[in-house]
């Protein structure tokens, strides 16, 4: 599958392109599931870390930390994100999962707060540290990776495989954790069940690892080396994308908080808000992220067809109106009401998604795309995005009300929507061996 440095993505055939695709699925499913597990199982890891406190106290104990991650992702997009304008963006995304599964593995063997006291939650924060430093560079590292390689009329339809494997991720990491609960006694679940997800992360790595290292730098990046055009200082020099830079934040910002809505929030709105057992919860979780990940290329053709700008607006604006009847209709507790509540919200969190991949890809020039895609992108995860299952959990325990938690959704919606009606580009059709970065405000 060798291509020569000056290939463009038209020129690869269906096959090569499929290989592409197929490798950053397996990556990107694998970085996704270590870091969602985490969500799912909050509740245990409150009580074994952080014991002594209400359950309602140590699942936002548990929640906060998964939280510190995201304060991570701005340095580790930083760091990494280099590495990719510098070396290439398969040694950014084979240096990104092999951070991610040495990270989970260490949390699946740490030590409890019985057994090493305050030490444990502390190793516990600076491994969830690690794990928000990797994915730091994976969503944007994978979108570079894929959407380089694609042809330009097709790049939404390909760019969803990134955002329906994190969904797909997450349903398995939840599917996973339940089967281990239906199987396990409570007993055995507390005392080693726990760690069975996080140390899967150990075959998932090695089997991401040696697809990614058996694929092709892509042929935008190719043409930069031969041309002798790779940046030394792609930070320094990222300071030239600043306006790109302010508006991937505010649609990273959107895309973010609607993600971890739909694939953290929402198991632990329903056990401790609406009180649903588990065993109920998960399966009706994974049901609608499933639907998620199947809207995803429909999304991609049709910001193909019509733009990203259009379906990335008429999908945050949807954001701002659904949110709160989608949170109405979860909180019935009702089988059709979760599902239905949730496919309400994936139609619209689908068309922010798969357009923010692309245009984090198509805003930025080619020899600083890894680093200023990654630095807009995380630090609207960071600061608006991660914090997202803490405030709304927070809200629930505050408020007990089943909707007010859909308030922060609407409001972050609606913000970040207006600023991108104003200053939101059309990307689509642009050539990505451009070397300066879409003005704001420009027509396609």
């Amino acid at each position: 599958m060798a291509h020569g440095v000056g290939d463009t993505a038209s020129e690869m055939d269906v096959g090569a392109r499929r290989v592409v695709a197929l490798a950053t699925a397996v990556g990107n499913f694998t970085e996704w599931f270590d870091f969602a597990i985490y969500g799912f199982l909050a509740a245990i890891l409150g009580r074994l870390f952080f014991p002594g406190a209400s359950p309602a106290a140590a699942l936002l104990a548990s929640l906060a930390v998964f939280g510190v991650a995201f304060f991570m992702r701005p340095l580790g997009g930083l760091v990494v994100g280099a590495i990719g304008d510098r070396h290439g963006r398969r040694a950014l995304l084979t240096l990104s999962i092999g951070m991610m599964g040495l990270s989970t593995t260490l949390i699946g063997v740490l030590p409890t707060y019985a057994a090493a006291g305050v030490a444990a939650p502390i190793l516990l924060v600076l491994l969830r540290c690690v794990q928000g430093f990797s994915a730091g560079a994976e969503w944007t590292g994978s979108a570079a990776f894929l959407v380089e390689h694609t042809p330009v009329d097709r790049r939404g339809r390909y760019a969803s495989v990134v955002s329906a494997t994190a969904a797909l991720a997450t349903a398995f990491g939840g599917m996973l954790v339940l089967a281990l609960e239906l199987t396990l006694t409570s007993d055995q679940m507390l005392s080693w069940g726990w760690r069975i997800p996080f140390l899967v992360a150990v075959p998932l790595t090695l089997i991401g690892t040696w697809i990614r290292l058996r694929i092709d730098e892509t042929p935008v990046f190719q043409r930069l080396v031969k041309a002798g055009a790779v940046t030394d200082a792609p930070v320094r020099r990222a300071g030239r994308d600043v306006k790109a830079i302010a508006i991937t934040f505010a649609f990273s910002s959107v895309q973010g908080l609607g993600f971890y809505y739909l694939a953290t929030y929402v198991i632990s709105y329903l056990t401790a808000t609406v009180k649903l057992p588990e065993a109920r919860a998960l399966p009706l979780v994974a049901i609608g992220l499933l639907v998620y990940a199947v809207l995803c290329p429909f999304a991609g053709a049709l910001s193909d067809r019509v733009g990203r700008r259009r379906v990335n607006l008429i999908g945050g604006t949807g954001l701002a109106i659904v949110s709160v009847p989608a949170f109405a209709l979860m909180g019935t507790g009702t089988p059709a009401g979760v599902v239905g509540g949730m496919v309400l919200f994936a139609v619209f969190q689908s068309m922010v998604s798969v357009t923010t991949v692309c245009m984090l890809v198509e805003l930025f020039p080619a020899q600083t795309r890894s680093t200023s895609s990654a630095i807009g992108f995380n630090l609207g995860l960071a600061l608006i995005g991660g914090p997202g299952p803490l405030i709304a959990a927070a809200i629930a325990a505050a408020t007990g009300s089943s909707i007010l938690p859909a308030l922060y959704m609407v409001v972050v919606a609606a913000l970040g929507t207006l600023a991108l009606v104003r200053w939101l580009p059309e990307t689509a059709g642009r050539a990505l061996d451009a070397t300066a970065a879409v003005p704001a405000g420009s027509a396609r």
